[in-house]
């Protein structure tokens, strides 16, 4: 028999959390940073010269489950641009005294290229508040990295900066980007990330703020930072790999040093993106993070299995600290 009883109609979808920029003076400097959602915390941190910006394509859906909280570096976005430290470890510190400001005593560390490397150092310096480590496209692992940046960090470089303030140099960088874009290179794969980074650098102040960062990782040889000498501590940390095949910034050869250098971690490669693949295809990063967040429990802290594991130290480097590995 013909029912005439209508369905009911499917629940609405909840609508997404509002996003705002908060601000909170630590230390004396204003720090700009995005806090939405409920449930475990993450802590997602952006790369240099970039700001909290980078994740407006996925900070609302995750904040329908999750706590989240995107802060803009000090030197960077928003937040303000002293002279300071603007070491990995410095910044590490600032994101455990956010995450204290805010009442959150452990979190999920979401990193993006420099961000990645200060969720690393994080994970090193506080593991008992890191449940989980996301890299995308991080830093920190061996010494490759493109040459724009190596030559950035030269140490005459900041005397052109200022080149970049001048009346027609937003025009120049559209027009390489337009060139790099119809050459099909990878660096053009994401023009629209680095004219948005560029155009933050016209600022004397961002400039400054910049080099300073850039140079406390970068030397004209490369990254003059690596985890790779520390990531055996890791072993009980549940981690995830996100990157692009096509990265012309940190090469995907990277992810699979790291992948072989952290016991257990996972690996997920995005095929045809670039340094940005939470740009490339949001919809993928977001179910590959929901799903490595929900089939993982997070770290819970022994101190005396972290104590163990420094005193036998990493097997890795039986050969000295010189090894291929870190001379990569």
């Amino acid at each position: 028999m013909l029912s005439l009883v209508p369905k009911p109609a499917p629940a609405p979808k909840a609508a997404p959390p509002r996003i705002e920029c908060s601000y909170r003076i630590v230390h004396g400097y204003r720090r700009a940073f995005v806090h939405a959602g409920s449930g475990s915390a993450l802590l997602l941190i952006h790369g240099i010269g970039d700001s909290s910006d980078t994740w407006q394509g996925v900070i609302a859906e995750l904040a329908r489950h999750y706590t989240v909280v995107a802060p803009d570096l000090l030197g960077h976005g928003r937040s303000e641009k002293p002279r300071a430290d603007y070491s990995i470890g410095g910044y590490a510190n600032a994101m455990r005294d956010l995450l204290s400001i805010l009442d959150i005593d452990r979190a999920t560390i979401i990193g993006h290229s420099l961000g990645g490397g200060v969720a690393m150092q994080f994970a090193y310096q506080y593991p008992e508040r890191c449940e989980r480590l996301i890299l995308v496209s991080t830093g920190g692992v061996s010494r490759g990295v493109t040459p724009m940046l190596r030559l950035m960090a030269a140490p005459n470089a900041d005397f052109f900066l200022p080149l970049l303030g001048l009346p027609h140099a937003h025009s120049v960088a559209r027009g390489a980007a337009a060139v790099l874009r119809a050459l099909r290179t990878d660096l053009g794969r994401d023009a629209d990330d680095w004219l948005r980074v560029f155009e933050t650098l016209p600022d004397a102040t961002a400039r400054r703020a910049f080099v300073r960062t850039l140079r406390a990782v970068v030397d004209v040889r490369g990254q003059a930072v690596t985890m790779l000498d520390r990531a055996y501590l890791a072993r009980y940390l549940p981690t995830l790999l996100v990157w692009g095949d096509r990265d012309a910034v940190i090469p995907v050869e990277h992810a699979e040093l790291a992948h072989r250098a952290l016991p257990g971690s996972r690996l997920e490669v995005f095929r045809g993106a670039g340094h940005f693949p939470h740009h490339a295809d949001p919809e993928r990063f977001l179910s590959v993070v929901r799903d490595f967040l929900e089939t993982t429990e997070p770290a819970p802290h022994d101190v005396t299995r972290w104590r163990e594991m420094l005193r036998a130290g990493n097997p890795a480097l039986a050969g000295g600290p010189e090894t291929p590995a870190l001379r990569a």
